[in-house]
């Protein structure tokens, strides 16, 4: 009995199934229909090889980001450029301005008022009770000192000139166009006048009080559009404004100045 023993057969059900599970049935790929073209084409062929149509186009083209740092960089160095030919230019014109300042010295044109001449001041008059408005006229005698060696001066013709009581304008005017040159001192007139100014009633005794003291203290404002001249360069148009405080024992054409100060500033 011992020695009949049982060999299952290669046919038996599962000895089947285990050389399936190890070998796996191989079913063929169904043909293309009629009429269908199927290239197969190595994938390292498709990623690393461009057609040789574009090859020598994609070797010619740089890749986004190389295009755009050199973009930047470009723009970088223009900016940098521009950057140090306006530096270039500040300093050139910075130490010009020294050289000038320090060869020619420039020095701002002083001013004063040498003579005026009051009408229209009839304050105590009570002819017209029912117009208290006066109508003044200033002629001022202004005397210009020019104490630079080499630089001259060209006087504009928007200038203007005012006198004024306290806060209240009394009249306007204009000064003449005329070169001013160098060491040089030109005396000239200019006649300011004003109408219908109407003061108030403290304003007008004051000044009736102040005439009556024989001490009136009056302004003169000046405002000339200036250009200097350095041999044959004429500079840019700058604005010298003069303020002059007087003060004079009347309001009448032989009125005297008692005391005079003038401030000269430049406004750029």
């Amino acid at each position: 009995m011992m020695g009949d023993r049982i060999h299952p057969t290669t046919d038996s059900p599962t000895t089947a199934s285990t050389a399936d599970e190890i070998h796996p049935p191989f079913f063929p790929k169904p043909n293309p229909p009629p009429g269908t073209y199927v290239i197969q084409i190595p994938k390292d062929q498709i990623f690393n090889h461009p057609p040789p149509a574009n090859a020598a186009l994609h070797k010619r083209r740089p890749s986004s980001a190389a295009s755009s740092r050199h973009r930047g960089c470009t723009c970088l160095r223009c900016f940098c450029f521009s950057l140090c030919l306006l530096l270039l230019l500040a300093v050139a014109i910075a130490v010009t301005g020294a050289v000038m300042y320090f060869v020619y010295d420039p020095k701002v044109p002083r001013y004063t008022i040498d003579r005026i001449s009051i009408k229209g001041f009839d304050l105590n008059s009570t002819s017209q009770p029912s117009d208290p408005s006066i109508n003044p006229d200033f002629k001022v005698t202004v005397r210009a000192d020019n104490p630079n060696k080499k630089i001259g001066f060209y006087y504009g013709k928007r200038s203007s000139a005012s006198v004024s009581f306290e806060s209240e304008t009394l009249c306007r005017g204009s000064l003449v166009s005329f070169y001013h040159g160098p060491k040089n001192v030109t005396v000239f007139e200019t006649d300011l006048m004003g109408s219908g100014i109407r003061l108030s009633e403290s304003m007008r005794g004051r000044l009736i009080a102040d005439q009556n003291r024989g001490s009136v203290p009056i302004r003169v404002d000046l405002r000339v559009p200036v250009r200097a001249k350095v041999g044959g360069i004429k500079s840019w148009t700058v604005t010298v404004k003069a303020r002059c405080e007087l003060t004079v024992d009347r309001l009448d054409v032989d009125s005297r100045i008692k005391s005079k100060s003038c401030k000269v500033s430049v406004d750029f």
